[in-house]
């Protein structure tokens, strides 16, 4: 007997989305960092992620299950890369190592904006866009240019507003059973008189 399961990527694309947006209006220099982000780093958009991730293993999604996962437990190393050194843990990190560690999630990124490439317009525009935003990131800290993180702010809000309108398309079309939100779904296209996704 099959079971159907409801569609978890909303759920982890929202996680994502709103904690991106949050950590970005810091970032473009409108509030300090505070509880705020850090609570949705370790509960929306790491806690919740990571239960999204573990429910696209049950489906057999193997890009979903390392996106979303990957991606929560993102959210609580870098809540702990801010919180251990006030906790007197740990030293506080060198700007540049910091840029190491998002130049490794920018690489990350790009390969699975690759794996998006024969799926939606709106998957290809959340990952392409989170590339961009790691590597300014990353570029900011090796740099110290100030105005580069002013900007990688900007791009993470579109970035994270991009995830969340994704994530609404998927309910919403679900829900309805038609096109509300349009996401650049591939056209099917015949091989050898059988419909298959392009």
């Amino acid at each position: 007997m099959s079971t159907n399961y409801a569609n978890p990527a909303p759920l982890g694309l929202c996680g994502f989305g709103m904690t991106t947006i949050l950590l970005n209006i810091h970032n473009a220099g409108f509030y300090e960092l505070s509880a705020v982000i850090l609570a949705m780093g370790l509960c929306y958009g790491g806690l919740a992620q990571i239960l999204v991730g573990m429910m696209e293993f049950r489906r057999g999604n193997t890009f979903g299950t390392l996106a979303f996962t990957s991606y929560g437990l993102f959210w609580w190393s870098l809540v702990l890369i801010w919180v251990l050194p006030v906790m007197g843990v740990t030293a506080a990190s060198p700007a540049g190592f910091v840029g190491w560690y998002l130049l490794l999630w920018g690489i990350f990124t790009l390969f699975l904006f690759f794996g998006t490439l024969n799926g939606s317009r709106a998957a290809q525009f959340v990952f392409g866009s989170l590339t961009a935003l790691f590597f300014l990131l990353a570029y900011k800290d090796f740099t110290g240019n100030a105005a580069i993180g002013i900007l990688a702010g900007y791009v993470g809000i579109i970035c994270g507003a991009s995830a969340i309108y994704e994530a609404m398309g998927l309910v919403l079309n679900e829900k309805f059973g038609r096109t509300v939100l349009p996401l650049g779904e591939p056209k099917p296209k015949a091989v050898m008189g059988h419909a298959v996704a392009a």
